[in-house]
């Protein structure tokens, strides 16, 4: 192989036969199973382990971002519900309609990361009303953690799934 279909290779613009594609699929999913509420989980672990300052971090933190969460939940939800609604409709139809491989590609990615955002502001809204503090707090962002990782596995899978279908459309093994 020379130098020139490497570098074809490498910044091919199809997605899922692109190996950035499923290098940024697993970043995503990575990052949205480690960050809970805005909180790292390894803060999360640290505070039910060595409690003290660690545990008061994790209490800030956590009230910061359901406040702040929920603040823009109810000051905007509304209009970003609508535009989250619009825009997955628009990319929904590129992808899968007018058979747009990179919108069909962003559409899997975007489409479960926003029951993510939903369940996202319910856990916020159940920390919030509840004022859970101490083992509870841990046991629901661990709850939020486990939610999260299994929507991705479902969205990864399904995403390779699709990924497959449409790279034997394109180039059938013959």
């Amino acid at each position: 192989m020379d130098w020139y279909s490497t570098v074809l290779e490498l910044i091919d613009l199809r997605s899922f036969s692109n190996l950035w594609f499923w290098i940024m699929l697993a970043v995503i999913w990575s990052s949205a199973s480690h960050w809970v509420l805005g909180v790292p989980y390894d803060l999360v672990l640290r505070a039910r382990r060595k409690g003290g300052r660690h545990e008061e971090d994790l209490h800030d933190l956590v009230r910061i971002n359901v406040g702040r969460l929920l603040f823009i939940g109810r000051v905007s939800g509304l209009w970003m519900t609508s535009f989250g609604c619009f825009s997955l409709s628009i990319i929904a139809v590129l992808g899968f309609f007018y058979r747009i491989e990179f919108a069909q590609a962003i559409f899997l990615i975007m489409f479960p990361l926003a029951f993510v955002g939903l369940l996202t502001l319910a856990t916020a809204r159940g920390i919030e009303a509840d004022e859970v503090v101490g083992e509870e707090l841990y046991k629901r962002l661990a709850r939020h953690r486990v939610y999260v990782q299994l929507i991705g596995v479902i969205a990864i899978f399904v995403t390779s799934m699709w990924g497959m279908y449409q790279n034997f459309q394109i180039s059938p093994l013959n």
